[in-house]
């Protein structure tokens, strides 16, 4: 109920400072869970990826650091993300996500980690998930206000969603996962550069 409320809530604050264009809507998969990976340039582009998808809920693997003072935690719990270890990450890391996937949920995940507007090394935490879930993992790429002083300069907010990637149940896993963040790698450059090209 609160996701909800945040969610709209949100959505119609921030509409207010340029509304969403949301591209390939219709690739995402409705009939099973699956990872929503996204390019990550600063806090706004996460408030987008959960409205952009509304009314489908995203659950967020977010810093455990996030969860430490009581209304913070209250916050991210309704707002349906859950801890994560990020220097050093254990079994659990993949446990909770893996039920919600098998679960029919989606997971979202900025594969960069760290905010940045620089290319940094793709983590393999998203494509572990998926591949250890069975789940296919959606790329996705946004273009616009990063924060809140670009949210005033009324740039405008861009998201498009890829094709599913699927694991290939004839390789290995260890080469799933390989072959998957190639796939991921490739996807994430060439839908960044669609959608900066968008306006």
């Amino acid at each position: 109920m609160v996701y909800y409320f945040a969610g709209y809530l949100l959505k119609f604050l921030l509409s207010l400072f340029g509304r969403i264009k949301v591209y390939d809507k219709h690739k995402l998969p409705v009939e099973e869970g699956y990872v929503l990976a996204c390019t990550h340039s600063g806090w706004v582009d996460v408030l987008w990826l959960g409205i952009s998808i509304l009314p489908i809920k995203v659950n967020y693997m977010a810093k455990k650091e996030l969860f430490q003072s009581a209304f913070t935690k209250w916050l991210m719990e309704h707002l349906n993300a859950f801890p994560v270890d990020r220097e050093n990450p254990g079994p659990s890391s993949i446990k909770r996500p893996r039920k919600l996937l098998k679960d029919g949920q989606v997971i979202g995940i900025f594969p960069s980690g760290t905010r940045t507007s620089e290319e940094v090394p793709l983590k393999k935490g998203a494509v572990s998930i998926a591949v250890s879930a069975g789940a296919p993992l959606v790329p996705a790429a946004y273009a616009g206000p990063a924060n809140f002083k670009e949210l005033f300069s009324r740039k405008k907010p861009r998201i498009i969603f890829g094709e599913p990637i699927r694991i290939r149940e004839d390789e290995p896993k260890k080469m799933q996962v390989e072959i998957m963040m190639d796939e991921m790698n490739e996807q994430f450059k060439k839908l960044q550069t669609e959608i900066n090209a968008k306006n």
